[in-house]
């Protein structure tokens, strides 16, 4: 496997070509993937409810719940059940383990259900078996307000409920605090003494209409079609004009006897936004599309249907969005994105500080370019960028720099001794190979059990683990394959750079140090600048020009300041520390006196056991057991 660095400096251009490609493919792969406040979780929930009206909540339980119960207690994986029974209802939850067949256990269900109802007395209706999903949750909501009549109040939000679920992310729109509309029918009796019209004429008559009648079928020499008579009610007028009886050549409809008039049902349920009725539309996206895009659309396809109302309807109609949760996923993406940028920073910070700018400078492409691979990986296994994943790649910041360290301290060290920059890019690539690999495969395997966390908490953690798995393994091949090749077409760049730190050698000590000291200054308030433009900028616009791209390039310019001056203070980094043996520090100092003699090494280990008892008596002693995992769910 060490041939692949061979490889790859013997195929430089087409390592370039697919790292380019590999950034390329990245950017895309964030840029469309979809952003969720927390990962989707599927809860393997369900609900059975009936209803059978009139019967008590003790007559619910006898005679629908416990039925019911009785079938459902066997299914397998079943963890959790509460039964509820009110006055002409009744209904059960279910709760089963994780990582069942959906499709098999809900056919299960269904099955067992309909072996209970066949137990049901005759007046009660079916059971209905609902599928708990907590991706079925509004994720904005649309609340109509304003001085209009309720009727066009209603047309408009019924426009407004097909014009959204027309579009290709919505699964549906929802109306709340709409009443379904009716014609009301007030018989005087008065009127039905003086017509002779009875309760049972009227029942008929009433009865008799407002039906689709069919009439059979007409065979004639082109085929045959069916013939129906239409008599359903389209209008009140035609409720008006029922015939109820006839008293010679007089036909006395609905409309002597009644008043009639369209009106609404009662309501069964009220929407109010800031004190006022009004009618609410709360929109639920399909699975798998960016919730932050999906509700600007929303907004978007709203304001383009406003905009060819007339004047008069703008004026009256009021149209707000509440309850939008892009807004709390766009603020968390961003603080968590903030978060990112930050650790990014501070390790380039340290590492400029301490390795030079050629080599942070390699150390720091290693960050972005293992972040990209990592959303590529999350593309293709439709993972969503989500608080778990951002939290992933804030804890894996400080660790997939170090193989890049370990290869660029190794190669500056073949550089100083005489090697060219692409052999000693190589040959650190290659000597530190399996140590590479073997570094991150341990860290790899402390996460690895978190893929395995069973339940709730397993789902809502789990693409942590995968998160950190692909961005250090993304540092892997970026360490080994990517960074030879480009450190050795760096190299030139770099020893140009250190050439100009020699040459601040001339400046006394305290100003080379004070120079130090305002660059660090400088590069903290561009980190800032970068991270908020609006300390410098405030809400100035700023054109197509990227509000954070000025702090950006500051960033670059005076961190490459910093790295010049910290050379100008450090000149003769190898040659002569390596010269003079003698001289050690006191880490230099304790190790000697560990190993420097044949009877510490025995102390060490005696010592070592000793502490590694004590700390099993004490924690066995003293200890609230042990859980793998915890049974905590996540709110």
């Amino acid at each position: 496997m060490v041939r692949i660095v061979d490889w790859a400096a013997a195929h430089a251009r087409m390592v370039l070509a697919v790292m380019l490609l590999s950034i390329g493919v990245g950017m895309a792969a964030y840029i469309g993937l979809p952003k969720e406040g927390s990962p989707d979780i599927e809860f393997p929930g369900y609900y059975v409810s009936t209803v059978f009206g009139g019967i008590s909540a003790e007559d619910s339980e006898d005679l629908l719940i416990k039925p019911l119960e009785e079938k459902l207690d066997g299914i397998d994986g079943l963890d959790y059940m509460q039964s509820t029974a009110s006055e002409g209802y009744g209904g059960i939850f279910l709760q089963f383990e994780f990582g069942l067949d959906a499709d098999a256990t809900l056919a299960e269900i269904r099955e067992r259900v309909s072996q209970a109802a066949a137990e049901f007395p005759a007046m009660a209706e079916d059971p209905v078996v609902s599928e708990i999903s907590l991706a079925d949750f509004p994720i904005i909501i649309a609340v109509l307000s304003g001085d209009l009549p309720e009727r066009t109040m209603q047309s408009v939000a019924e426009t407004l409920q097909d014009e959204i679920e027309s579009l290709a992310p919505i699964l549906e729109v929802g109306i709340t605090g709409k009443r379904t509309e009716m014609v009301e029918v007030i018989v005087e009796p008065l009127r039905l003494e003086a017509y002779d019209v009875t309760a049972a004429d009227l029942i008929t008559a009433v009865n008799s209409n407002n039906q689709l009648i069919a009439a059979g079928e007409v065979e004639s020499a082109s085929g045959s079609f069916a013939v129906k008579v239409p008599a359903s009610f389209e209008n009140p007028e035609e409720v008006r004009n029922i015939p109820i009886i006839t008293h010679g050549e007089r036909v006395v409809t609905l409309g002597d006897i009644a008043e009639i008039y369209p009106t609404f049902e009662d309501r069964t349920g009220i929407a109010r936004h800031n004190g006022e009725t009004t009618i609410a539309l709360p929109v639920v996206k399909r699975k798998g599309f960016n919730i932050i895009e999906t509700s600007q659309l929303v907004r978007d396809r709203v304001n383009a249907i406003q905009s060819g109302w007339p004047d008069d309807l703008n004026s009256a109609l009021k149209i707000d969005f509440v309850h939008d949760q892009s807004v709390t996923v766009e603020a968390m993406v961003s603080q968590l994105q903030g978060a990112v940028l930050t650790a990014v920073l501070i390790v380039m910070i340290v590492v400029l500080a301490t390795l030079g700018i050629r080599s942070s400078l390699l150390v720091g492409f290693a960050i972005p370019i293992s972040f990209l691979l990592c959303f590529t990986f999350l593309a293709l296994l439709n993972i969503p960028i989500s608080t778990m994943v951002m939290f992933g790649l804030i804890l894996s910041v400080g660790m997939l720099v170090d193989s890049a360290i370990v290869v660029v301290e190794l190669a500056d060290r073949r550089m100083a001794e005489g090697s060219r920059p692409m052999t000693a890019y190589v040959e650190a690539a290659k000597r530190m190979f399996w140590p590479i690999i073997s570094s991150t495969a341990t860290t790899l395997c402390a996460f690895l059990p978190m893929l395995f966390w069973p339940g709730m908490p397993g789902q809502f953690m789990g693409t942590l683990p995968i998160t950190l798995i692909f961005v250090l393994s993304a540092s892997l091949c970026v360490a080994l394959v990517y960074l030879p090749v480009v450190g050795g077409i760096a190299a030139r760049m770099g020893i140009r750079m250190s050439a100009l730190g020699l040459t601040l050698t001339h400046l006394h000590w305290s100003m080379r140090t004070g120079l130090v000291v305002l660059f660090l200054l400088g590069t903290f308030g561009a980190a800032l600048i970068t991270l908020n433009p609006a300390l410098v900028f405030g809400s100035m616009p700023l054109g197509p020009i990227n509000s954070s791209l000025p702090g950006v390039v500051l960033f670059v310019i005076l961190a490459t300041g910093l790295a010049i001056s910290i050379n100008s203070l450090r000149p003769g980094l190898y040659g002569d520390k390596l010269e003079k043996r003698r001289r050690r520090t006191l880490f230099g100092w304790f190790i000697s006196l560990i190993v420097g003699n044949p009877v510490m090494p025995f102390v060490v280990l005696a010592m070592t056991a000793i502490l590694t008892i004590a700390v099993f008596r004490i924690y066995g002693a003293d200890n609230h057991g042990v859980e793998f995992f915890v049974d905590t769910e996540p709110e």
